[in-house]
């Protein structure tokens, strides 16, 4: 039996019922690396012998009875964490024979959980780009297409779990390193609200691993199913035990609805100083569509919704202005002969960049203190409304480019260039206030690529994952999403009546009800791409929800969707 693509949950079921060990599990995973990874290159540290030996103390574990969340899942962890015995380099050849001596607390509640690390994925240089390539490691190809970038800077997690590379990973995001790779590849991310999670031992090398409070930047699940970031984002949350845990621990409040036709969504498919593509605008339109289909409150505009140019401008200030706080001095004094030539009226974005880049401490105070205001309007915003669903970048996964400065590059948004950086906006529409995201795949764009959308909430409102996973609104519209990409000529009516209805049903009854529901009609639906000439390592990507009919097979334009009954 094929085990790689199968979700963490199911696993987790496979390993208690005895269907399956945690030593098959490794050495399936470990053989579909030395067989395919060659040409993704997503695993740029494989730590296989410590997996086997893992693995095998997690079946011993089990048959004493042991239990825990991850127990003999085999998982991935980002290149950017500290594990003890492994490099830690973000790309820098400098520190190529950087080799910590700790694991980041977040590598240790992985093990504590009983996962079994199989390695770590590779990130671009300094973790500062939408690609994930290096000096040391090389570059990450999409697995979708191997001409296009996987992301960054996540980019190997994300490549790793389109791949079967292991169940789950974890990484970080400060620009967007979880959810654009995840939009990219085809799978599903979270960037929790800031500080939920403890980013001690992923830093930068040579520097200790302190627990130091970041600004804008966390850490955060990848997964191929939106129920697995729930189970590992449970791993992951709560304070660390060196400042905060030392008094508090983590209560999130309950989600707010239990019905997908509770929720109030804004959708938002512009931003004033990017366009966004046709691809993209196509999936947040799908999800915007499958919503109404099943009943949630949409809206297309809110007098809320804080000014989305001063939040860019916000977010531009305090990133830059962070990063280059190690720029050597003589480097900085350009930056700032530069910073100074620019025009007082010029409030582009590579403007509001380069001042970040010099900006002094007085003006940082000020730039905070208006974040504090957006953070207060999102709040009012989220009165009215339980999640914004938003493009993540404009484009889907873009072909590689390493050329030049990261300033220099450019962005093709249908047909038209965009300075390369000021696609980042978009994922800073959460970044900036410190808010949770979780990235959700969305369909396909006409080549065939993945088109993901993130979904925002409020902060630490039982993060939006959570809620939104438990109670349906990604659950349920992944499958709505998947039968508006069905093209085969079945009347509209007929399509998704029946599976509105039961999908209403299922999220109305009681928890009892739902139960035997999910025991005795669930259906799964596959998604088989067939593109030309673009070798994937699987094709096959599962979802569960309740089943709508006796199950039916359909065969459409590219990418294809095959629905079958597996009761």
């Amino acid at each position: 039996m094929e085990w790689n693509f199968r979700s963490a949950e199911e696993l987790s079921a496979a390993l208690r019922a005895g269907e399956v060990t945690s030593v098959e599990l490794t050495d399936e995973a470990i053989a579909r690396i030395e067989r395919d990874d060659e040409v993704i290159n997503a695993i740029c540290v494989p730590d296989f012998d410590r997996a086997r030996a893992t693995a095998r103390r997690a079946d011993r574990a089990r048959a004493r009875g042991a239990d825990r969340p991850l127990l003999g899942i085999p998982v991935t962890v980002k290149e950017s964490y500290d594990m003890a015995g492994l490099p830690t380099t973000w790309g820098m050849p400098q520190y190529a024979d950087h080799v910590p001596t700790e694991d980041a607390v977040q590598v240790s509640r992985l093990k504590a959980a009983g996962a079994v690390i199989l390695g770590k994925t590779n990130v671009p240089l300094m973790l500062r780009d939408i690609q994930s390539f290096n000096e040391i490691y090389g570059t990450t190809n999409n697995p979708w297409d191997h001409t296009r970038t996987s992301g960054g800077s996540s980019g190997g997690s994300a490549a790793a779990l389109a791949s079967g590379f292991g169940a789950l990973s974890i990484g970080s995001d400060l620009a967007g390193s979880l959810r654009t790779p995840a939009h990219f590849c085809g799978v599903y991310a979270h960037k929790p609200t800031l500080g939920l999670a403890p980013t001690r031992g992923m830093v930068a090398p040579p520097a200790p691993g302190l627990p130091i409070d970041l600004d804008l930047a966390v850490v955060g699940p990848m997964a191929r199913t939106a129920r697995d970031l729930t189970l590992l984002l449970d791993v992951m949350a709560g304070p660390d035990p060196l400042t905060h845990g030392v008094a508090h621990h983590l209560d999130l409040p309950p989600a707010r609805h239990e019905r997908l036709s509770d929720f109030r969504v804004l959708i938002i498919e512009d931003h004033p100083l990017i366009p966004t593509g046709s691809a993209v605008r196509a999936g947040v339109n799908r999800v915007a569509e499958a919503l109404v289909d099943v009943g949630a409150r949409v809206e297309r505009r809110s007098p809320l919704l804080p000014d989305q140019t001063e939040a860019a401008t916000l977010y531009m200030l305090l990133m830059l202005s962070n990063a280059a706080a190690g720029v050597p001095v003589d480097g900085y004094e350009q930056l700032r002969t530069r910073a100074t030539a620019l025009g007082a009226d010029d409030r582009s974005l590579q403007a509001a960049r380069l001042r970040a880049m010099v900006l002094s401490h007085r003006d940082w105070v000020e730039a905070n203190n208006r974040r504090e205001l957006h953070r207060h309007r999102w709040r009012q915003l989220f009165t009215e409304f339980d999640a914004v669903v938003c493009p993540i970048t404009p484009t889907p996964a873009f072909p590689h480019d390493h050329n030049g400065s990261l300033e220099s590059r450019h962005i093709d948004i249908d047909g038209v260039e965009h300075p390369y950086f000021d696609q980042l906006v978009l994922a800073g529409l959460a970044t900036m206030p410190g808010l949770p995201a979780t990235a959700v795949p969305a369909g396909r764009a006409p080549e065939g690529l993945p088109v993901g959308v993130q979904l925002i909430g409020p902060i630490r409102a039982r993060e939006v994952v959570r809620g939104a996973v438990r109670f349906g609104l990604i659950y349920d519209v992944r499958a709505v999403v998947a039968w508006r990409a069905c093209q085969c000529g079945v009347p509209r009516s007929r399509r998704f009546r029946r599976i509105l209805v039961d999908i209403s049903m299922s999220r109305s009854t009681s928890s009892g009800d739902r139960a035997s529901i999910s025991a005795s009609r669930m259906w799964r639906a596959r998604w088989l791409c067939a593109v030309r000439k673009r070798a994937r390592p699987s094709a096959v990507r599962p979802i569960t929800v309740p089943r709508a009919s006796s199950g039916a097979g359909c065969c459409c334009r590219r990418p294809r969707l095959v629905i079958r009954a597996a009761c």
